[in-house]
């Protein structure tokens, strides 16, 4: 594995991360949650509201060029990252990433996040 990072596989792992710090930006949202001295960890997911598999695979292979870039650097120790694709990741100019992507980092570093999303609204069946 480059630069000493390790890969959050397991639902577990993700589910733990959504407790976590969340900071929102345009290209994706970071979450960050500290992993009790598993190292600097990351994971990737992009739902399919997103757009099709080939869009998808897409942003998750920029989303990794942007962590492996950015987390030995400017990652939390011992923390556990996740970026959440969102609609116009494949569109957003990687540079530009580059630099929402170490703000959101030094964010979570100052112990800062976006105010918590409340519960889902549940919708109602279809008639």
């Amino acid at each position: 594995m480059p630069h000493g990072l390790s890969v959050i596989r397991k639902r577990s792992d993700f589910l733990a991360a959504n407790r976590g710090l969340r900071n929102a930006k345009p290209g994706f949202v970071l979450l960050t949650r500290p992993n009790e001295g598993k190292g600097k960890r990351y994971g990737i997911t992009v739902t399919k509201k997103v757009g099709n598999a080939v869009v998808r695979n897409r942003i998750k292979r920029r989303f990794r060029e942007l962590l492996w870039a950015a987390l030995p650097e400017h990652g939390l120790a011992d923390h556990d990252h996740i970026l959440i694709g969102r609609d116009g990741s494949i569109e957003r100019d990687f540079a530009a990433m580059t630099q929402e992507l170490e703000a959101a980092l030094s964010r979570a570093s100052e112990g800062k996040g976006d105010r918590a999303r409340g519960p889902r609204k549940r919708r109602s069946p279809r008639a």
